[in-house]
């Protein structure tokens, strides 16, 4: 009972947060600096989140072969390849090195 609770206490807060966005849009203004400065914020949060996924497993070095993966998804994302491709190429770079040993 008490888990069923949770769930919808997180799904009514999920909803909120949801709906929270669209709706305060239009009541809130926000300078353009301040737009400026969110999404520089989003890349760097986003370059840490790949950089610490991408390097690190178990606080150590994840090995050649994840970082040489991620760096040839971002290639293909940066020249706006289809993401199925993208995806498939880190996996696959990924996977071939492995296969070769490097680790």
């Amino acid at each position: 009972m008490m888990l069923v609770l949770a769930v919808v206490v997180l799904a009514v807060g999920t909803l909120a947060f949801r709906l929270a966005g669209p709706t305060l849009r239009a009541r809130v203004e926000i300078s353009p600096r301040i737009e400026t400065l969110m999404m520089v914020s989003v890349a760097v949060l986003f370059a840490a989140l790949v950089a610490t996924s991408s390097l690190v497993e178990n606080q150590a070095f994840a090995g050649y072969a994840r970082p040489a993966g991620v760096l040839v998804g971002g290639v293909l994302a940066w020249r706006k390849a289809p993401f199925v491709a993208v995806v498939l190429a880190a996996a696959g770079t990924a996977a071939v090195l492995r296969l070769l040993g490097v680790p």
